[in-house]
């Protein structure tokens, strides 16, 4: 079985903001078969991608490099940041504005991984949809 794989890259700069990255991500994420019958996958993705690119720009002081890879079972979301530190999970406080990123990521994701590399950083978060061939659409 020959295995197919597509995918999209982009960074985005500390001055575009995460709300291009979502667009970006809604985007990508619509060409895909089972985006339309699985909502609050592609909700949970942009989500993901919102919190990872916060996290470059903010804990990182880093323009975020993002890799969308759909491999027909996982769609794989990878940020990198220039900062080789890797997140941690913290207990905010409840009036605390930040602090529950990686909380957020590992709670969405199927699963997730971060590595350090010579240069940063990457964190890759998986997505399984429940119906990948998007059957049940229409």
């Amino acid at each position: 079985m020959a295995v197919k794989a597509m995918g999209w890259a982009h960074s985005f700069r500390m001055s575009q903001g995460v709300r291009a990255g979502r667009e970006w991500t809604r985007e990508r994420l619509q060409t895909l078969p089972w985006a339309t019958a699985e909502p609050d996958t592609v909700d949970a993705v942009v989500l993901a991608v919102s919190e990872l690119i916060t996290n470059a720009h903010i804990h990182a002081h880093s323009d975020a490099h993002l890799v969308l890879t759909w491999d027909g079972d996982c769609l794989h979301v990878s940020v990198h940041d220039e900062d080789p530190t890797l997140p941690r999970q913290r207990e905010p406080e409840p009036s605390e504005a930040s602090g529950r990123g990686v909380a957020i990521v590992r709670k969405l994701a199927d699963e997730w991984a971060m590595r350090c590399q010579r240069h940063g950083k990457t964190v890759t978060a998986c997505f399984r949809p429940a119906d990948p061939e998007g059957r049940s659409a229409g």
